[in-house]
């Protein structure tokens, strides 16, 4: 009987998109939104929290709508197509976070400056007093204090 209904649905779903991460991603909304709703209902009844409670369930049905659709679509390549862009502006944001983390760590050890002709970022340790700073890109010479 299980197998018999297993089969069924994987013959429902050839040709169908199925998941993917921007799916999961909707999805961790959803959980985290029924969450947020269920501790706001039981613990917080201030008029406020209730608008918040209303608008959580309309944003939940309208996502699950939208995950339903896009794991049953037959347009293959326009889902992987959103996917594809999900997952660039995820990397994007992972990128620059991680790029600000570690500048802020190097802002311990180094200055960073632009070089006034090309703007390439250079850096130069601190403590070693007024120096003539050469740019690697375009060769212009400056004086900074490191």
């Amino acid at each position: 009987m299980l197998n018999k209904l297993r089969y069924r649905f994987a013959v429902f779903m050839q040709g169908r998109y199925g998941t993917d991460q921007l799916s999961r991603f909707l999805s961790t909304i959803v959980i985290v939104l029924i969450l947020l709703e269920m501790v706001s209902n039981r613990f917080l009844a201030f008029p406020g929290v209730l608008k918040f409670v209303q608008i959580a369930g309309i944003v939940n049905v309208v996502l699950l709508f939208i995950i339903y659709f896009r794991t049953f679509s037959r347009n293959i390549p326009r889902r992987y197509a959103e996917n594809q862009k999900f997952l660039s502006l995820k990397n994007r944001l992972l990128f620059f976070l991680h790029g600000e983390r570690r500048n802020a760590r190097q802002r311990i050890e180094y200055h960073i400056y632009k070089c006034p002709h090309c703007s390439q970022k250079i850096r130069i340790p601190r403590g070693k007093g007024r120096i003539m700073v050469r740019c690697p890109k375009c060769g212009t010479e400056f004086m900074k204090q490191s």
